[in-house]
């Protein structure tokens, strides 16, 4: 009887993070979408047809702290045993990289910029009880933000 009453909670685990894996992943298309208009990239100078129509510098960022839920190190840990790319970490990963990514060019448009430059990503992992088995994910995504002379 414990054993079914496990497995429905896993199931309703499971379903209940893939619809909310599933609103996460249209909020950040939606506001990718809508910050679309600032330019990006990752180059470390300015682009050489926009380099004299930019002024203003300012460093933008974007941070996010992910924690790995219970259901996703249970797939996981099932699936080390066979072998594999673990899909489970890589969306959690992906999301986390977007949701910085975008919370960067909110703070961008907060400012009036027109386009972020020199834009990196850097991760950690946080808690856990040994590096193997991290509690978390820390994703910083930063950037040199510009507005155009004419702006």
């Amino acid at each position: 009887m414990e054993f079914l009453f496990f497995i429905g909670l896993l199931c309703i685990g499971v379903i209940f993070g893939t619809l909310n894996e599933r609103r996460h992943f249209q909020r950040l298309r939606d506001d990718e979408a809508a910050l679309s208009h600032i330019l990006q990239t990752n180059l470390k100078r300015i682009p050489e047809p926009h380099s004299d129509l930019q002024e203003g510098a300012i460093m933008v960022s974007g941070n996010v702290v992910v924690a790995l839920d219970f259901f996703k190190i249970i797939v996981a840990r099932l699936k080390s045993i066979i072998g594999g790319s673990l899909r489970s970490y890589e969306s959690v990963l992906e999301r986390a990289r977007r949701e910085a990514i975008v919370r960067m060019l909110k703070e961008a448009d907060a400012v009036g910029a027109t386009a972020v430059h020199n834009i990196r990503i850097e991760f950690s992992t946080i808690g856990g009880q040994n590096p193997q088995h991290p509690g978390g994910s820390e994703i910083l995504a930063f950037g040199t933000a510009v507005k155009a002379r004419n702006a």
